[in-house]
C-alpha cells in the first residue's frame, strides 16, 4: 500500500503537466521475442521498466505486456513528458543495458508513434488504477 501511495503522489504533478503540455510523446513498441528467450527477456524488460519509472522524471510510464495466447508478442506502452525526455531515456544506463542484453532475443521490433486523444483524462486513469488497490 505504501508503494501505491508513493506512485500516486509521484504521478500527481504530471496531471498538471499533461493537461497543459502538448509535447507529450506516446509510443507503442511491438516486439516479437524468440520463443526460447521469453522468460529471460521478460525479466530484463521488467527491470528496465521499473528503473526507468523510478529514476527518470520524464518517463511517465513504460508499461510492458504480452498477448495472452502468444507470449512471444510483447507490446510496450511508453509515455514520456516530452521528446527530450525520450531522448534522455535512450541514453540512460538501464536502457542501454536492456538494449544490448536483449538484442539477440528480439525477432522483430516496430515502434509506432501515437497521438494522445484525451490527455486531460490521464490523471483520472492513474488515480482509478491506484484506487482499485484499496
Amino acid at each position: 500500500m505504501k508503494y501505491c501511495l508513493c506512485i500516486l503522489l509521484a504521478l500527481l504533478p504530471y496531471g498538471c503537466l499533461l493537461a497543459q503540455d502538448d509535447s507529450l510523446m506516446v509510443r507503442i513498441a511491438e516486439i516479437e521475442i524468440h520463443p526460447d528467450q521469453v522468460a529471460r527477456y521478460t525479466a530484463i524488460l521488467k527491470e528496465e521498466a521499473r528503473a526507468s519509472i523510478e529514476r527518470e522524471p520524464g518517463v511517465i510510464t513504460i508499461f510492458p505486456m504480452f498477448q495472452k495466447d502468444h507470449p512471444t508478442q510483447v507490446r510496450i506502452l511508453e509515455i514520456y513528458a516530452s521528446r527530450k525526455a525520450y531522448e534522455s531515456h535512450l541514453r540512460s544506463p538501464h536502457f542501454l543495458t536492456y538494449k544490448t542484453s536483449t538484442q539477440s532475443m528480439v525477432a522483430s521490433l516496430k515502434l509506432v508513434d501515437m497521438q494522445a486523444m484525451d490527455v486531460a483524462t490521464m490523471p483520472t486513469l492513474f488515480r482509478k488504477f491506484m484506487d482499485r488497490k484499496k
